[in-house]
């Protein structure tokens, strides 16, 4: 019985991962694509800086943490969430690379990496870990002042009412 709660229990947080994960996903997909046609275009990389993962990464963490810190194990959701979302985010930026280089279209996703080895490890590991970290330490804080702008809201609600 003990066994089949867990296995419940398990799967509802896989589905509610995958639920977080989808729109973000998404978004990210398009991102990079847009990113590199406006690099192409000529436009200067500190311009188009804005327009990167980490900044969505963080900004989807906060969105998570404000609507859903209410949830039962919120910053095990969070965490997994991230690491379900951030690998998958960065598969654009590999095929980036793969099309710059073969083609030799000069942009940034060219540079530094000579063979998809080394793309896959930094851009697919190491760039997951640049958006988890960040993603979930902001999170975390923002959890924490959804958390306590809660427990305020409470207290004022009882010295009212008391």
């Amino acid at each position: 019985m003990i066994k089949q709660k867990k296995i419940t229990t398990q799967k509802t947080l896989f589905q509610e991962v995958l639920y977080l994960v989808k729109t973000p996903i998404i978004i990210a997909l398009f991102l990079t694509p847009i990113r590199y046609t406006l690099e192409l275009m000529g436009i200067p990389e500190n311009y188009i800086f804005i327009i990167g993962l980490l900044w969505l990464t963080i900004g989807v963490s906060i969105y998570w943490s404000m609507k859903f810190h209410n949830k039962k194990r919120f910053l095990l959701l969070l965490l997994l969430s991230l690491i379900v979302y951030s690998p998958i985010s960065r598969f654009p930026v590999a095929l980036a690379w793969w099309i710059d280089t073969k083609w030799e279209l000069g942009t940034h996703y060219g540079l530094y990496f000579d063979n998809f080895g080394q793309v896959a490890l930094n851009q697919i590991i190491y760039g997951s870990l640049i958006q988890i970290i960040p993603g979930f330490l902001v999170g975390s804080i923002t959890f924490a002042i959804m958390r306590q702008k809660q427990v305020l809201k409470l207290k004022n609600n009882t010295i009212k009412n008391g």
